[in-house]
Formats: C-alpha cells, sequence, structure tokens
C-alpha cells in the first residue's frame, strides 16, 4: 500500500480528504439550509448521509494515525504551523463529532434512523399517540443537538482558514501544498 511522501500524497489520503471535505461541506450547507428554511423533508437524506460520513471519517483517522500527519511542503513560522496544527485538529475532530452529535440529537430525540431504507435505529413512537415520537433520552438528545449547532459553526470557521491556508500556500508561497492535495507531486 502507498503512503504519503513529502512530495506526494497517496491515492487513499487524496481520496479520503476529499469524499470527507466535500461532503462536510454540503452536509453544513444542507444543514443551514433546512434550520433557516424549515425544510424538514430533507432530514432523512442529512442523517443517512451523516452516518456513513461517520465511517468514513473514522477511517479517514485511521489511515491518519498510520500513515502519520503529512511533511510541510516548506518553512514556515511557528505561529503558522501552530495555527494549521488546531485547524487540522479541530477538522479531525469535527469531522467525528458532527455525525456522533447529530446521532444524539436524532437517536435519543425518538426521531430513529433509516439510512436510505434501512432501520439503524427504530423511532420511540408514543403508545397514547402513534403519530408521535417520545425521547429516549431528553437531556442528551438537547445536549447532542446543542453540540451539532455550535460546532457546526466551529467548523466552518476552521473551514475558512484551511481554505485560505490552502489558497495562500498556493499564492503566496508557491510552495506546492495545493498541487499535492490535488494529487500531483512536488
Amino acid at each position: 500500500m502507498q503512503y504519503d511522501s513529502a512530495t506526494k500524497f497517496s491515492p487513499v489520503t487524496l481520496l479520503l480528504h476529499w469524499v470527507v471535505g466535500l461532503t462536510i461541506i454540503g452536509m453544513l450547507a444542507t444543514g443551514i439550509y433546512m434550520a433557516e428554511e424549515g425544510v424538514y423533508s430533507l432530514f432523512p437524506i442529512h442523517k443517512a448521509t451523516g452516518f456513513i460520513l461517520l465511517f468514513v471519517a473514522l477511517a479517514r483517522v485511521v489511515w491518519r494515525m498510520k500513515n502519520g500527519w503529512p511533511t510541510p511542503a516548506g518553512q514556515y513560522a511557528s505561529w503558522e504551523h501552530t495555527l494549521a496544527t488546531v485547524v487540522h485538529w479541530v477538522l479531525i475532530v469535527s469531522t467525528l463529532l458532527m455525525p456522533i452529535s447529530g446521532l444524539m440529537g436524532s437517536v435519543l430525540g425518538g426521531h430513529g434512523l433509516d439510512v436510505f431504507g434501512l432501520e439503524i435505529f427504530a423511532p420511540n413512537f408514543s403508545v397514547e399517540d402513534p403519530e408521535k415520537t417520545l425521547p429516549i433520552n431528553y437531556a442528551l438528545s438537547k445536549l447532542g443537538s446543542a453540540i451539532h449547532f455550535y460546532l457546526g459553526y466551529t467548523l466552518i470557521a476552521a473551514l475558512v482558514l484551511h481554505i485560505a491556508g490552502a489558497l495562500k500556500h498556493h499564492l503566496v508561497d508557491k510552495d506546492g501544498t495545493l498541487k499535492r492535495m490535488l494529487g500531483k507531486q512536488i
């Protein structure tokens, strides 16, 4: 199996980075749209995609642990290295905590989880009113929903910094970092 080198990222690194990154961006945009516009019909797709994304993000974390952190493409000031490290940790942890907190909010809220037709967690319907769901654990459901909400905005800030950093590397430093993330050798 090919691992990352100082001059080129492996196909596994590239695939996991772009699948997780682009899916997270799409999920954040969809989540904001659903919340702002009240489009509840998208929740099943959002939840199913988030559940699947959790496993891809876990694979990415395992790959990163096995493969190690990428070698910087150039020499940078210590504050830049520190900022990049913090942003990368926020991104990695957030890609795990966003789906987990979303699951907490939904499943513990009694709404269950259906992944494109496959019931993973059944809804907790009321015996008195079978059209109504009841929370399994109200407090943990609300905690999960709050984490999901606030972490979403934290993740957006980290993504903006990450993309700005990639553009800085490409346009100002001209160090090949972005080329490496696009599968090219530097």
